[in-house]
């Protein structure tokens, strides 16, 4: 006759397939492995005397096969086995199942080897023979502890996964605004560049010119966008200019300069009131500044001048001598290209310069016969 503890145990355990997910209202199936029958039968019958279904393997490899697709494995395992020891066991069933609740037995009686099982995830270590009450203790404190700690792991999986789809929901309606935001621009745009009649759709090659040179020089992603943003609006400032100024044919006052050279300020003031536009506001403010300082409104020399801006001159100046106007004939992207080159260093950033000479003209009538975005 076989004892746990000091209490006596003659009755051998019925093996039965029940459930080991602890359905609400059931006990949980207990799978115990031990390499010795007459010790497993014991602690199964125990266990079952106590409510408990259970199951029995006589080794690791054993145990992984009867536990294959438990949500919510209970085990109960020696330690010390043949060929797969229990601390084996231990790491693949956690592997496995995270959660599993797995109580240790062994005859080691050193706090080294119980360390050593908690440390690994064990949720309990007891020393053989168990009293019942601290087996059927262990078995109920593990239980609670994985069913809670299975519990929050889903709660906090639900909570991320939505986190995640509001993020998405919040990302696509901040894109929508955005872009509601964009095509309002952009129809505005091309409303003033119809109303000043000879530099139709020349906000959108701009942007072309500009962004072409822009990835020559390596840049990419956001600051890209900003510069073709900025491109794009750099003139937005002249809704403020009335007609009689702008479309003046003759000669601008002295007072009427004035007035049309505050468009790069009223311009950059509309468009810092659009968070996701503040970036090309800077390029905006600073679109007819000069390398050599000579231009406004801040008088910016040199690399105080924003990259962005400092691209953008080319690209305005270079629309500006391609196209046809009253008083000249469009030059060719030859001829435009030496004169660009020729002030590098006074009008524009030489690097810039640099990086536009690359462009072959085969691109750049390209990109003038593209149509607008």
């Amino acid at each position: 006759m076989l004892r746990l503890g000091s209490q006596p145990l003659d009755t051998p355990a019925e093996l039965s397939p029940v459930e080991t997910d602890g359905a609400p209202g059931r006990p949980p199936t207990v799978l115990v492995v031990d390499d010795d029958r007459a010790v497993r039968d014991v602690l199964c019958a125990v266990l079952k005397e106590e409510g408990y279904p259970v199951r029995q393997a006589s080794g690791a490899d054993a145990a992984l096969q009867l536990l294959r697709g438990d949500d919510l494995p209970l085990v109960l395992c020696d330690m010390k086995m043949p060929e797969r020891d229990g601390l084996w066991l231990l790491e693949e069933v956690l592997r496995r199942h995270p959660h599993a609740a797995v109580v240790m037995l062994t005859g080691y009686g050193d706090t080294e080897s119980a360390v050593d099982c908690l440390k690994r995830g064990a949720a309990d270590y007891l020393l053989k023979p168990p009293r019942i009450t601290e087996l059927v203790r262990a078995i109920e404190r593990a239980w609670s502890k994985s069913k809670l700690t299975s519990a929050r792991a889903r709660y906090h999986q639900g909570l991320a996964r939505r986190v995640r789809e509001r993020t998405a929901e919040l990302t696509a309606a901040l894109a929508g605004v955005a872009q509601s935001y964009s095509n309002t621009l952009v129809a505005l745009v091309n409303a003033l560049d119809a109303r000043e009649h000879e530099t139709s759709d020349h906000s959108q090659r701009v942007v072309r010119y500009t962004l072409a040179i822009a990835r020559r020089m390596g840049i990419c992603g956001q600051e890209l966008e900003d510069i073709g943003r900025g491109a794009l609006l750099h003139d937005i400032g002249k809704i403020g200019v009335p007609d009689s100024i702008l479309l003046k044919p003759g000669p601008l006052t002295h007072a009427e300069w004035v007035e049309m050279r505050r468009h790069p300020e009223v311009g950059s003031r509309i468009l810092e009131e659009i968070e996701f536009l503040r970036p090309a506001a800077e390029i905006v403010l600073a679109h007819q500044e000069r390398w050599d300082g000579g231009g406004y409104p801040r008088r910016l020399r040199g690399e105080a001048i924003p990259l962005g801006a400092r691209i953008f001159a080319i690209g305005d100046t270079l629309d500006a001598m391609t196209s046809d106007r009253p008083y000249r004939k469009a030059a060719t992207f030859a001829q435009a290209r030496l004169e660009i080159s020729r002030c590098g260093g006074t009008q524009f950033d030489p690097r810039c310069v640099e990086a536009f000479r690359k462009i072959p003209d085969e691109e750049l009538e390209a990109l003038r016969q593209e149509n607008a975005a």
